[in-house]
């Protein structure tokens, strides 16, 4: 078994003596990137939360199972992963493509559910990542923010490490151009550079 995988925190609930406060650990530690993570492809806050805790609930029901192949946080975000796209099953959100029905009904939720100024770039940013093509739009997300490596993405969806260097590629590519032909992009870049520096990575951290 790899460092990676021995987990102090699996190692906490899977003893009968610590199995609380290991599954008190797990939930401190992974509730919040969960969270994000599932935010990011649902959109809506309820709905994040609701996959979120069916999350915790199916880990606590499953986690004896765990054989431990992955590493926990992998297995976690596999979870979370697929309670999301449950989620949008049952709320007919499922899209294969970017440019259908189910995708603005998404960048609808998107801009509805944020208080902020629409041509926020941060919230045109994220609607340039909604309208990728869903496995490319996971595996971005997954690279992206929570900054899995390549192997880590190939265990948690089964695709194989050359293909998901080339999907993100062409996602970063899509997103680029996006980005870049957007009108408010052009109008507001000064103020980024000069506001934020941070910002930036919006388009130059995409490698």
């Amino acid at each position: 078994m790899s460092k990676e995988q021995q987990d102090p925190i699996l190692e906490w609930i899977l003893n009968p003596d610590t199995q609380a406060e290991g599954f008190e650990s797990l939930i401190k530690t992974y509730r919040e990137p969960l969270y994000w993570h599932i935010r990011r492809l649902v959109v809506s806050h309820e709905d994040a939360e609701d996959a979120l805790q069916n999350t915790f609930m199916n880990v606590y029901r499953s986690i004896d199972t765990f054989r431990r192949d992955s590493s926990l946080r992998t297995w976690l975000y596999k979870i979370a992963t697929n309670e999301a796209l449950t989620i949008l099953r049952n709320r007919k959100l499922e899209y294969t493509s970017y440019d259908n029905e189910a995708c603005e009904q998404l960048i609808d939720r998107l801009y509805a559910d944020n208080e902020i100024d629409g041509d926020n770039i941060l919230l045109k940013f994220q609607e340039a990542i909604l309208r990728l093509p869903p496995k490319q739009q996971l595996v971005f997300n997954l690279r992206y923010y929570d900054e899995m490596s390549y192997e880590e993405i190939s265990q948690l969806t089964g695709t194989s490490v050359g293909s998901l260097k080339t999907g993100y590629h062409y996602a970063a590519e899509k997103i680029k151009k996006y980005m870049m032909d957007s009108q408010i992009w052009k109008k507001k870049i000064l103020n980024v550079i000069s506001r934020k520096k941070n910002t930036l990575t919006l388009l130059w951290r995409i490698k």
